[in-house]
């Protein structure tokens, strides 16, 4: 039982910590304190319209979720998009609607391999459409799933994370800070610091896209109008590259089987597919560059896209076999650029048509 000693001395405590309310009322407090908030956000959205942003929907987990479940409410007939950052930044639905009259469904992934995709709507019993790969050599053949948590979204996405979303894209086109890549910390972090001996800092993917509320999304023209922000991106792109000769035999190996495991996913996925008369198309979009040189380095074309293609039977569109997807300005390597991402969907469009005849008239003959 608590002594009478220890009773007073916790009241004597609580004692000091009483504090008085305060008599005035707070309205003017929290006027200040509005406006002081107004004046900080305006400047940050002032700050960041100068330097070239403009809003933007956010490329959340959510946002691909919403997208995802078009399959599932009555559009599993679609065409669908599927790859990494070239098939989002390249291929523009409303263009593609232009041309075929229906709106594909963009599910492609930056960072991410569509292997996993293909997989995943080989099992969906609602997906009955035509879906397009996009193979990027390193990310597909490597396995990479940078964006796995998008999946992991649509599949249990919480009550509370939907709300978050719905009330995000509220203000999401009015924005120009509101961007992941415009957060404070994140800025903070990316400051010219004095570096740690034996920390190594790696360079984080900057701001590269405009993205609407569908996930039609282009490259932000900040990459054409500035060369200098164009060259931060490039920067990243080779960051961190070894040359295939300096890596020990372990790796090499290591690289050969996942490979090998990666084509033979898209293989089963792809007969999966097939079978309940999915069209499946894999497309190589251009690259140039660090990327002209590492890729085919590290995954040479005889020893991926051909037995890729060898291997499903599916149609197979690789921009150096058609002399309408050459001659794209790609400012970081990597992506077409916005301004010419709508000529460069018609004239992959128009490829993949006269494609489809070929093949309908070699099965003919």
């Amino acid at each position: 039982m608590p002594s009478s000693t220890s009773n007073s001395e916790s009241s004597a405590v609580l004692s000091k910590l009483d504090r008085a309310l305060p008599t005035k009322p707070l309205r003017a407090s929290a006027w200040i304190g509005l406006f002081i908030m107004i004046a900080l956000v305006s400047g940050w959205e002032i700050y960041w319209r100068d330097f070239g942003s403009v809003p933007s929907y956010r490329n959340s987990a959510s946002l691909w979720a919403i997208e995802r479940r078009r399959i599932d409410n009555g559009e599993g007939d679609k065409t669908v998009f599927s790859g990494s950052s070239r098939m989002l930044f390249n291929l523009q639905p409303g263009v593609w609607q232009q041309e075929s009259g229906e709106r594909p469904i963009q599910l492609s992934l930056e960072g991410t391999s569509p292997v996993g995709l293909m997989e995943d709507l080989a099992e969906d019993d609602d997906f009955t459409g035509t879906l397009l790969v996009g193979v990027a050599p390193g990310l597909f053949f490597g396995g990479f799933e940078y964006r796995r948590e998008a999946f992991e979204r649509y599949e249990e996405e919480s009550p509370t994370q939907w709300l978050g979303q719905q009330i995000s894209m509220l203000v999401e086109p009015y924005l120009a800070f509101y961007h992941y890549d415009f957060a404070l910390f994140t800025v903070l972090e990316r400051q010219p610091f004095p570096p740690r001996d034996d920390v190594e800092n790696p360079i984080d993917v900057r701001r590269l896209t405009v993205v609407e509320k569908d996930r039609s999304t282009q490259m932000w023209d900040k990459l054409e109008n500035d060369p200098e922000y164009a060259a931060i991106a490039q920067q990243i792109w080779a960051h961190g590259f070894e040359p295939i000769d300096e890596l020990d035999e372990e790796k090499i190996e290591e690289r050969l089987e996942d490979r090998a495991k990666q084509i033979e996913r898209a293989v089963a996925a792809t007969e999966t597919l097939r079978e309940k008369g999915v069209e499946v198309i894999f497309v190589r979009n251009p690259s140039e560059g660090h990327y002209a040189m590492r890729e085919p380095m590290y995954d040479p074309r005889a020893e991926t896209w051909d037995v890729l293609i060898e291997k499903t039977g599916a149609l197979g569109v690789h921009w150096m076999d058609h002399e309408e997807l050459q001659g794209f300005w790609l400012p970081e390597w990597s992506h077409v650029a916005g301004s010419q991402a709508d000529r460069y969907t018609q004239a992959v469009y128009q490829v993949i048509q006269r494609e489809r005849e070929s093949r309908k008239s070699k099965t003919v003959e």
